[in-house]
């Protein structure tokens, strides 16, 4: 099995809407994602709490059943429609995959 986690720090105005409304955009978006390949075991996105010292503002963390729905999930239709958005409102990203 393989986690797959991203933490997404977001610009403070982007699209016209604000980090805060970004974040609430983006966490929809990716949890449209849930279902789209078979293979996903688990999929939430947090965002982080108000008032919490932070350095990324959402997260996804990821089950997968292996690898190969991992690049599935990596290059479906779905997902691939959320990078452009991703791309216009994020500052900082970072990720990291691991067996577990």
């Amino acid at each position: 099995m393989i986690r797959h986690i991203v933490m997404w720090k977001l610009k403070e105005h982007a699209e016209g809407a604000s980090r805060a409304e970004n974040a609430l955009k983006l966490k929809e978006k990716l949890e449209s994602c849930r279902d789209i390949v078979p293979g996903i075991l688990k999929l939430e996105v947090g965002i982080a709490a108000p008032g919490l010292e932070s350095s990324y503002d959402i997260v996804l963390v990821s089950d997968f059943a292996d690898k190969t729905a991992l690049d599935a999930y990596q290059v479906h239709p779905t997902h691939e429609a959320i990078k452009g958005f991703v791309g216009a409102v994020r500052e900082a990203r970072q990720a990291v995959d691991y067996e577990i």
